[in-house]
């Protein structure tokens, strides 16, 4: 399989159709191939070629998909950088994966010198902007317009496709290096789940740089979808948009699917269009999934579980295990089951399989494992042991398969003994009537080792007092896992993925301490 392979089956099957809308451009698939060859065409003329590394640093939009579609076409290598990186974060991405051009759009066009001055091997900038090309730089659409169509050079199956880094949260980011077999074995299976069939339009509002929304482009091109692009998040633009362009299809993270949910603008709005939403990257609360069915009601929910090294797919709890009347049990609170590509196991510390119920590291093969990390031998040989990606995450499986995660290895507190997993205690706390959005974490605590810390936003008006707190959530679970503290903030610190930043939220209780959590 190659990445390109969905957009020559359009072009066969549907080339008039309208394959992307950003801003007020609107391109066939047809339009879209042709500017794709011009564009590879271009940039081979720039010195781009197979295997070369390409670094894009740009809000969503149709040129960005270009970009993705052009240096596969050339079997060149992307580098997609996280767009709320600082240059120097940019900087370390680009040498490490010895990327020699850079693709910049106008938000990140300030950031061409800094980015210059750090990486030696930085040749050429091409600018995919719509303001004035800084100088020194190509002009994308120039580039474009001078450049004579090139044939697709047919890359694909196991040559590699990206260098996906990951957040980075503690100590250096990882390249994940992510073939072209890897990145549609995993849309291909979303398909095989149901996801987006024919005719859909899908909204692009989570950052194309991330391999959530890849799975997304990925499917809409093997489907011959229309993409639609939004350059930032923002839930009364996703508003607009669902309405304006009729969108069928969506993918958000629970943090940007709950400002849409809560958004005051969304009562009274014309949503009827948008039929299925799909979220993933971090848990998702049942109040909050409850609060979206009530918002959208004709739309069905799917849960895809999954990380970077896994090409973004591992499990998907269906929108049956969603809906109120066919819920099983608290299957809604599981990640659902391994998806038709691969396996999924849950192992003790030597890798030996746990029975049923027991929690234990999640670990996962198939087809859409990641080549390995890039430049870290040691660390891709710890996380694919014997051909299994060690996830990081515990969990546990139910007899039907369902695979429950409750939580990464480093988030579990341990207070007085007792293993406390910070996503049970933020399932009960999440259904407060006042909280809007939780994380919780463990703070150091004399006494006991960690306490459980809450961290909350609440919705308009509402107030909230750790006793009261407490009180709710003993309710629900043991008192010994309810928050002994509480700490409201207006909103949660977030990667550009739309993971919550845990570690920012414990460096003021750990800084100093003998030992830390990281």
């Amino acid at each position: 399989m190659q990445f390109t392979q969905g957009l020559h089956r359009a072009v066969q099957q549907q080339p008039d159709a309208i394959a992307t809308v950003c801003k007020d451009r609107r391109h066939s698939f047809r339009e879209l191939r042709d500017r794709v060859a011009k564009l590879a065409g271009g940039l081979r003329s720039l010195g781009i070629e197979r295997g070369t590394r390409v670094c894009i640093l740009s809000l969503n939009s149709d040129r960005y998909l270009e970009s993705y579609l052009a240096l596969a076409w050339l079997g060149a290598v992307v580098n997609p950088a996280n767009f709320r990186w600082s240059a120097p974060e940019v900087i370390y991405s680009m040498n490490d994966s010895d990327s020699i051009a850079l693709i910049v759009d106008d938000q990140f066009a300030p950031m061409i010198d800094a980015i210059r001055a750090g990486t030696p091997g930085l040749r050429e900038v091409i600018f995919s902007g719509d303001g004035v090309t800084p100088a020194g730089c190509h002009s994308f659409e120039a580039l474009l317009a001078s450049s004579e169509p090139v044939a697709d050079a047919d890359v694909g199956g196991d040559e590699l496709f990206g260098v996906f880094y990951t957040g980075g949260t503690t100590g250096k980011p990882k390249g994940v290096m992510l073939s072209h077999l890897n990145v549609c074995s995993s849309a291909l299976n979303l398909l095989a789940e149901g996801a987006l069939p024919e005719g859909a339009i899908g909204l692009h509002a989570a950052p194309m740089f991330h391999l959530a929304d890849m799975m997304l482009i990925t499917c809409l091109l093997l489907r011959g979808g229309r993409h639609v692009m939004l350059p930032v998040f923002r839930p009364d633009l996703v508003l607009d948009v669902l309405e304006a362009e009729k969108i069928s299809d969506l993918l958000l993270v629970p943090a940007m699917l709950q400002a849409v949910v809560d958004f005051p603008g969304t009562k009274g709005r014309d949503l009827g269009s948008v039929k299925r939403i799909m979220y993933g990257a971090s848990p998702a609360s049942e109040a909050l999934l409850d609060r979206t069915q009530a918002a959208l009601p004709g739309a069905s929910l799917m849960q895809v579980y999954g990380m970077t090294e896994m090409s973004a797919v591992m499990t998907a709890l269906p929108s049956s295990e969603h809906a109120i009347e066919t819920r099983t049990g608290n299957r809604l609170r599981s990640g659902g089951r391994a998806s038709y590509h691969v396996q999924v196991r849950i192992v003790d510390e030597q890798d030996g399989e746990l029975p049923r119920g027991q929690v234990g590291e999640i670990i996962a093969r198939g087809p859409n494992v990641m080549i390995g990390y890039l430049n870290k031998p040691e660390a891709t040989a710890e996380a694919l042991k014997n051909g299994w990606m060690h996830t990081g995450d515990m969990g546990y499986m139910d007899e039907a398969g369902y695979v429950f995660i409750v939580d990464r290895l480093k988030d579990m507190i341990i207070s007085g003994g007792e293993n406390i997993y910070s996503v049970e205690v933020e399932n009960a706390v999440s259904k407060h009537p006042a909280v809007a959005a939780v994380a919780v974490i463990g703070i150091p605590c004399t006494e006991m080792g960690e306490k459980v810390h809450a961290t909350v936003v609440l919705k308009p008006g509402a107030s909230l007092t750790q006793e009261a707190l407490y009180a709710h959530c003993k309710t629900l679970i043991a008192g010994y896992k309810c928050p002994r503290s509480l700490e409201v903030r207006e909103a949660l610190p977030v990667s550009g993925a739309g993971k919550v930043l845990k570690t920012e939220l414990r460096k003021p209780f750990w800084e100093g301490q003998s030992r830390g959590v990281g």
